[in-house]
């Protein structure tokens, strides 16, 4: 029972995401050059899932410091300006913690989804690795050495390796993909 109490309490993403209505690709590009961007901050494609995502600071989150924003989806059920995730920085300023929602009802995305994601400032992409795990569950119905064989026994299963799935930063890009808040001497 601790163990769940800890589980669902290391959970910063709030448990269903927010919706902006009118956010979009221009309206986004707009909002993104009125600050001093992070590098991680921008316009991002998600390929495998065939989105434009914006990234963007924000507040009010527990752990989160960025929020992941639909801008453009092929499945028409997803509206622009959805939010789809969260992002939090950790030591190691290529990592992160990535919440994805994994679960939809209408204009409500829910069930968030840990994963850790890295992120390549040269080649402007976010790599991470969704978890694929199973569980298999055996039942020894006719007690056949019960001291060794269990009635019922879970064991844990991971799958084979998959190759990482991510975003490719598209706005800004600074030619050689450099921080954008360094200062530049004449």
């Amino acid at each position: 029972m601790l163990m769940l109490l800890w589980a669902m309490a290391a959970v910063a993403a709030p448990p269903q995401g927010e919706f902006f209505p009118g956010l979009d690709e221009d309206s986004m590009r707009v909002r993104l050059l009125q600050y001093d961007l992070q590098p991680i901050e921008g316009i991002w494609q998600y390929k495998a899932e065939h989105m434009t995502l914006g990234i963007e600071r924000c507040t009010g989150v527990d752990d989160a410091e960025f929020r992941i924003i639909l801008l453009h989806s092929d499945d028409l059920e997803l509206m622009p300006g959805m939010v789809i995730g969260y992002l939090a920085s950790s030591v190691d300023e290529s990592k992160f913690r990535l919440w994805l929602y994994s679960e939809r009802n209408r204009l409500t995305l829910h069930g968030p989804m840990e994963a850790v994601a890295t992120f390549n400032r040269n080649k402007g992409t976010i790599t991470f690795d969704p978890p694929h795990w199973s569980v298999k569950v055996r039942a020894n119905f006719m007690r056949f050495l019960p001291s060794i064989f269990r009635v019922v026994s879970v064991t844990p299963e991971m799958h084979e390796e998959r190759l990482p799935v991510g975003f490719n930063k598209v706005f800004p890009i600074d030619g050689d993909m450099r921080r954008f808040n360094r200062v530049r001497y004449l």
